[in-house]
């Protein structure tokens, strides 16, 4: 979507959609923008970072948006695009991120006279809002897939589990990245020429940055938490079906000998008896159930 907006004072805030972005050289000469940030705006891959032309001021910031529309299963990030110079402000999107474009247009509308800087400070607290729906949904089916587990272990259910604890690697990284680039800001020259309703704008943002990073850090850490208690619960459960299959081919494996051997085509006692199977059946399971509470209490010491 183009948009091409009035902040006050004399700055102009325009958006440009990737997908009317055909041919670099026309868009430089229109917006006087220089093919590599062009670049960084089309690369789906870029992450959070802050590039500052000292020659022309002008700063661009790649933001670490939420991708509402879950390509696999689960969540990731995508990057959004401004670039600030001294009169102007320009954001290049795409469908992903659109929802980002309405929410400062919302802003923008309810706002009078924003300079640039504090209209893109806050619309890095609404970039930073929109994660916190969704991490409460990943917490909820957290807790709902744990419940599910406690029951009983699937395949399905461990896939599940895996999947919100890719999501939440991949939100965690962006929050990070996100941080890491406001203090950045923080860091530069150019926060100080910030006036002081800019650095208050700038403070909610970062404000929220730190509280997406902890949220987002916590939850991990619990999915990480819980993905390695399935996985010894799992190996546990092997454990002890391999000791139960061990136990009772240990016990066929006394009654085979003993068969086999009565089964041997030589002179044996019991012989001329009739009744000799009864006594070695009986003989058999007595060792058998001998042998049996042995091995069991074996396996439990062990």
């Amino acid at each position: 979507m183009f948009l091409d907006k009035q902040l006050g004072n004399g700055c102009t805030w325009i958006n440009l959609d990737v997908e009317i972005i055909k041919n670099l050289e026309d868009l430089s000469e229109i917006y006087g923008l220089d093919k590599e940030t062009i670049e960084y705006a089309l690369d789906k891959n870029e992450r959070a970072h802050m590039d500052y032309d000292r020659e022309n001021g002008t700063v661009t910031f790649i933001y670490n948006v939420l991708d509402l529309e879950k390509d696999k299963e689960y969540y990731e990030a995508i990057p959004l695009t401004f670039i600030v110079e001294k009169q102007r402000m320009i954001t290049i999107s795409n469908h992903k991120n659109a929802y980002v474009i309405d929410q400062m247009l919302t802003y923008l509308d309810s706002h009078e006279s924003l300079s640039i800087y504090k209209f893109l400070f806050a619309s890095l607290e609404i970039i930073s809002n929109a994660y916190y729906p969704i991490i409460e949904k990943m917490d909820k089916s957290k807790d709902e897939v744990n419940g599910l587990l406690r029951q009983r272990t699937t395949k399905k259910n461990l896939f599940a589990l895996s999947d919100l604890e890719t999501g939440m690697v991949y939100l965690t990284a962006a929050a990070k990245q996100n941080r890491i680039l406001l203090e950045h800001i923080q860091g530069h020259a150019l926060y100080r020429r910030l006036d002081e309703i800019e650095k208050e704008q700038f403070d909610d943002a970062m404000i929220e940055a730190h509280q997406l990073v902890s949220m987002t850090d916590l939850i991990s850490q619990v999915l990480q938490q819980l993905s390695g208690s399935y996985n010894n619960i799992l190996n546990n459960n092997l454990n002890d079906n391999l000791t139960t299959l061990t136990i009772i081919s240990v016990l066929l494996a006394v009654l085979a000998v003993i068969t086999g051997f009565f089964g041997m085509n030589v002179p044996l006692p019991f012989m001329e008896d009739k009744h000799a199977w009864i006594y070695i059946t009986l003989a058999s399971a007595v060792l058998w159930l001998v042998l049996a509470q042995f091995l069991k209490r074996i396996a439990k010491i062990s």
